[in-house]
């Protein structure tokens, strides 16, 4: 094993891109993957969306990368806690992505997220991810979040 090599694979200083990514704006990661993100049905516990796969959300094999998955796992996940009333949608306790198939760029995804449970501690939500035209599974996460109980002072 080449050390040097998984270095450089993963300290990429320098480059082509050096100067676009100090340049990009504080909180940049959310705006980035859910720009194109369209909500078809909204109701307490459930939101179906859709997204087609744009090229900012590849990874090297040209398919939507596995980060962006997780984020949005992330970001509609804690959007369907709001569904059910909760005043904050809390902070990740823990978060799972299964990943099951590829999305490549162009594609429609449907992106569905249910949820499990929303106490006065706790939320856990499911958010799975499918291919618009054959309904085929691509990924499935779950999402645990606790919801800061506000002080009584």
């Amino acid at each position: 094993m080449d050390l040097e090599h998984v270095k450089r694979f993963v300290e990429k200083e320098g480059g082509d891109y050096e100067s676009t990514v100090d340049s990009m704006p504080p909180n940049f990661i959310e705006p980035m993957v859910m720009q194109g993100l369209k909500i078809h049905h909204i109701e307490p516990g459930r939101i179906l969306c859709s997204l087609t796969v744009p090229d900012r959300l590849l990874n090297s094999g040209n398919s939507l990368h596995g980060g962006a998955t997780a984020a949005l796992v992330d970001i509609v996940g804690s959007a369907v806690i709001y569904t059910m009333g909760a005043p904050t949608t809390g902070v990740s306790v823990e978060i799972n992505v299964s990943y099951l198939d590829a999305a490549y760029a162009g594609e429609e995804i449907e992106i569905e997220s249910k949820a499990l449970r929303v106490g006065k501690a706790f939320a856990v939500v499911s958010v799975e991810f499918r291919k618009k035209e054959s309904g085929k599974i691509i990924a499935q996460g779950r999402h645990t979040k606790y919801l800061a109980v506000s002080s009584k002072l």
